[in-house]
């Protein structure tokens, strides 16, 4: 059974003083509903995920107690897809018709402030200074960069879309271009990566309305059908974020099979998509899971980013709203917000950054600590 998204919903991403991190979420969940013209009493259950912004749950006082079952989700980066996959399947079960998936967040300023002990490591990975991620996203892009014999200018090349991306989106954070050269001049902060080739956690929320796909008509004309959403763990000998150690027996991430197993289910192939979303923590991200998600082969990524492929006029559009890198990573909502962004595209409606030729497949990935990975299809 196909599920279908009939409403979307979006807080604007960054810093809104002020603003609690529920306060956003009920804003994106009322622009949801006010998107397919329901109300929350027609809601026959909800999924919601946050790590700072409170318990989506205790939503209900302000959007209305009417007793439906409302789930709690938390697993990383990968929140907004694993809320998205638990929503998908109440519904493939056919204990619910209709129902809505929410994810935000309002993280503090500054480094996220992970605790190793909750990660199964010892305190001294903290005290030592390994739990800084910005370490490990430096090391993966040395050594892919390496391996590969791409040129780390590439680097540059990728973090310079996301800004111009970013200055077209009206709920993106950062809304200013940057040159390639002012991108590779900042602040070196794990080489080859500098400041602006990071995201940054904010805040931010986005809610989903879904349903049966063959009850969609009942609600709108402008629905997108959820071919596919797959969920994946690391299995041993992948280098995930906080990994202790290099097992010598190599592994595939777990972007590799989440991908594979999402296209299965889809019934399409890379090849098939017109846009994608690809999570892009830093831009060595983007660049290595353009291949681990299959849109192209390892060593591809630098002629098909010089040759303009991946901007938004391209033949591989690739995180057209400005990825992580523009919006920043409130975690509950980062997963969903490229669902958004890509219903917006199939649908014609993302104005100046919309991709010519009216798309019809669109690819999501997203990933997260410890080593997890959420991919999902959408088609008009």
């Amino acid at each position: 059974m196909d599920v279908a998204i009939i409403g979307i919903g979006i807080h604007p991403f960054g810093r809104t003083d002020g603003v609690s991190g529920r306060q956003q979420a009920l804003h994106a969940v009322r622009e949801a509903l006010r998107d397919c013209s329901l109300d929350w009493s027609d809601m026959q259950f909800a999924v919601g995920g946050s790590r700072d912004g409170g318990d989506a749950d205790t939503l209900v006082a302000d959007l209305g107690q009417t007793g439906l079952p409302f789930l709690n989700v938390w697993n990383g980066c990968a929140t907004g897809g694993s809320a998205l996959i638990s929503a998908v399947a109440s519904i493939q079960s056919g204990a619910s018709d209709l129902g809505m998936v929410i994810g935000f967040d309002k993280h503090p300023r500054g480094p996220f402030n992970a605790d190793p002990e909750s990660m199964g490591l010892g305190a001294w990975y903290g005290e030592t200074g390994l739990m800084l991620t910005t370490q490990f996203f430096g090391l993966k892009a040395q050594r892919y960069l390496h391996d590969h014999d791409l040129d780390p200018a590439i680097l540059s090349t990728i973090a310079a879309k996301s800004f111009r991306n970013g200055a077209l989106n009206p709920n993106a954070w950062r809304r200013t271009a940057i040159s390639e050269q002012d991108i590779a001049s900042s602040t070196m902060v794990s080489h080859p990566l500098t400041q602006y080739m990071y995201c940054s956690p904010g805040e931010g929320a986005v809610a989903l309305v879904l349903c049966r796909a063959d009850k969609a008509r009942a609600y709108t004309d402008r629905a997108v059908v959820l071919k596919g959403v797959s969920f994946r763990s690391r299995r041993f000998g992948s280098f995930e974020v906080f990994s202790p150690w290099l097992s010598p027996e190599r592994g595939d991430s777990p972007t590799v099979e989440a991908s594979q197993a999402v296209f299965e289910l889809a019934g399409v192939s890379p090849q098939d998509v017109d846009v994608a979303q690809v999570q892009d923590t830093e831009a060595g991200a983007e660049l290595m899971h353009m291949a681990e998600t299959g849109l192209c082969k390892h060593g591809e990524q630098e002629g098909l980013i010089r040759s303009g492929a991946t901007e938004i006029g391209g033949s591989l559009p690739i995180n057209t709203d400005g990825g992580c890198i523009a919006n920043g990573e409130p975690i509950g909502a980062s997963g969903l917000r490229q669902v958004y962004e890509n219903a917006l595209q199939l649908r014609g409606d993302a104005g100046n950054r919309q991709v010519p030729g009216s798309p019809q497949v669109a690819f999501t990935h997203v990933y997260g600590a410890p080593g997890i990975s959420a991919c999902t299809i959408l088609t008009r």
